[in-house]
């Protein structure tokens, strides 16, 4: 069993910055793809972004491409999400996603492709 844990969720203006981390326990990390998917109230989960497990490959949704960035410590079992310019549209529920047995150079960008996920962190922007 893969166990997630996300954080630095919290309040930000438009235009800030943020950094969001996935530590996860249960499995060799290097053999897990990852990736990070969103919800907005009364919306479906959305995709974010996804390392594969050799972090050689990334993937972004349109909305979020040339803003955020995907990253991986494997020394630190952890994911991160680097958020810049944020929006009030980038206001969701953020979650941390993790799969295994997949190829080494490929991103996974389905969440019903995903057998573990985080808890979820709060990320709020403001006007």
């Amino acid at each position: 069993q893969v166990q997630l844990i996300e954080s630095g969720g919290r309040l930000v203006q438009v235009g800030g910055s943020l950094r969001l981390a996935c530590v996860t326990s249960g499995r060799t990390f290097n053999l897990l793809t990852m990736g990070w998917f969103r919800q907005a109230p009364g919306k479906e989960r959305d995709f974010v972004a996804s390392i594969s497990r050799t972090g050689s490959t990334t993937g972004y949704s349109d909305s979020v491409r040339g803003r955020f960035t995907i990253s991986r410590q494997d020394a630190e079992n952890t994911v991160y999400l680097q958020m810049n310019s944020l929006k009030p549209e980038d206001t969701a529920v953020y979650y941390c996603a993790a799969e295994e047995g997949r190829g080494p150079h490929t991103p996974v960008v389905v969440p019903g492709q995903y057998s573990y996920w985080g808890q979820g962190t709060q990320v709020t922007v403001s006007v």
